[in-house]
């Protein structure tokens, strides 16, 4: 497949921060080419700003989990270049960014600034074969015959613009021509950040990042605490990490509920503690529509499973937390609109008790434990008398709805999570953040 872009091999390696779950990161980066897979990864700062729940745009019957905590990358886009952060999303494909004026009241992307803007006709073969992968068909603009783009995510956030090409420099490094979408329209959580311009999309999709840099692996550590991670784009030598590998999900034949570009993977089984939940194995894989799937996504905050899993789950963990979590006992209170499991914790406590039992998500040759503080989140400004409500952090896909098992960056923190395009696999390995910095080189 020709591509937009340069195919050198990009090495991308940024320091991540999370305070906790209300933390925003914003990573300055460095592009280099890399001559060969033995190349040293690059050191680079890092700042962090605190978003609050508050902040983010509210509408009826929309969500907030996809992008209420964020990875944030910032680049320059365009000649003068203007530099822009945008939201690194593994679960999207097309990177976009909202178009405005010199005198916009939000962050923005000024086209007629840039010398080397150039809009995409529908005529053209990026237009034309590029957009297959797409969860939405491009379109033709019949007023300016451009290539018309819109995109729709789970949480009900939306953007709608053109497809465009400029010229997009990490750091310091040369220009590479990369394609994306110019929205003159969006509603996206991810507007609550007040220099958040757009997305960055990490997925398999022939316009992805991912594809227009010819990027074959990445990998990042998101620490649960006041220390940094690492976001690795490229390749290096790892061999401190016990990496356990899963294979992606490959299904050839179109499917209307199977996305075909996200990083897919098997799920064979739950356990809580010892005890393996009594889900059939039909449960966990992708039906004749491709309904099912499991999927690893940055974009999402919380883990989402299907409904016979999840009422598994849900039954389990009560049965093992019982007289240890009190139950909340509230039918209508359902946080997010997806999270109907909440307890009552006594005001200020700093984490969930001790000795909750693990829930272990099962894939073929690898797992990944969700533990303590990252098995209850605390709701913001929820109180029950002298009690404060806090929900379980696994949510239900069927109230979102969504027809897919998501495995969220809140249940990846401190696990070094690796994508391997190159032999079709992801890799985890638990590991705390600041020791995999150490490893690597990092002076924080």
């Amino acid at each position: 497949m020709a591509s937009p872009v340069s195919a050198s091999i990009p090495l991308f390696l940024c320091l991540l921060m999370f305070q906790n779950l209300n933390l925003l990161c914003f990573v300055m980066a460095a592009w280099t080419t890399v001559p060969d897979s033995k190349a040293k990864p690059l050191l680079l700062p890092l700042r962090t700003q605190k978003m609050s729940t508050s902040s983010l745009p509210m509408s009826p019957n929309k969500l907030r989990f996809h992008h209420n905590v964020s990875l944030t990358v910032s680049l320059s886009v365009g000649s003068q270049p203007q530099n822009v952060s945008l939201v690194l999303d593994t679960g999207s494909e097309l990177s976009w960014l909202l178009c405005g004026g010199s005198t916009a009241a939000f962050p923005s992307f000024h086209p007629r600034a840039s010398s080397t803007y150039s809009p995409v006709p529908c005529s053209s073969p990026t237009c034309r074969d590029q957009t297959r992968d797409l969860p939405i068909p491009a379109t033709c603009e019949h007023s300016t015959r451009l290539c018309h783009v819109a995109l729709t995510y789970a949480d009900a956030s939306s953007s709608e613009g053109t497809l465009a090409s400029d010229l997009l420099r990490v750091g310091e490094s040369s220009p590479l021509r990369t394609v994306f979408g110019c929205m003159t329209s969006a509603y996206s959580s991810a507007t609550g950040d007040p220099s958040a311009a757009g997305m960055l999309g990490m997925n398999r999709g022939a316009l992805s990042f991912v594809s227009q840099t010819a990027t074959r692996r990445f990998s990042y550590c998101i620490s649960d605490r006041d220390a940094a991670g690492v976001l690795l784009l490229g390749h290096d030598t790892l061999s401190f990490l016990p990496l356990k590998y899963t294979p992606f999900v490959q299904i050839a034949l179109p499917l209307p509920y199977f996305d075909r570009v996200a990083y897919s993977v098997q799920l064979e089984g739950i356990r809580v503690g010892s005890t393996l939940l009594p889900i059939p194995k039909s449960a966990l894989v992708p039906d004749h529509t491709g309904a099912g799937q499991t999927m690893v996504d940055s974009g999402t905050q919380f883990t989402f499973l299907l409904g016979d899993a999840y009422s598994a789950l849900k039954q389990e963990f009560q049965r093992q937390t019982k007289g240890v979590l009190p139950v909340l006992n509230e039918p209508d209170f359902v946080f997010q609109g997806a999270f109907d499991l909440c307890f009552r914790l006594p005001t200020g406590s700093a984490a969930p008790p001790k000795g909750l039992p693990a829930v272990v998500l099962m894939f073929s040759g690898a797992e990944v434990a969700v533990t303590e503080e990252r098995l209850l989140y605390r709701v913001a400004g929820e109180r029950r008398g002298r009690d404060e409500v806090w929900c379980f952090t696994f949510g239900n896909s069927d109230l979102v709805p969504m027809a897919a098992y998501v495995i969220g960056h809140h249940h990846q923190q401190n696990l070094w999570v690796e994508y391997d395009l190159e032999k079709g696999r992801v890799g985890f390995a638990p590991v705390r953040c600041d020791l995999a910095s150490q490893r690597l080189g990092l002076v924080l």
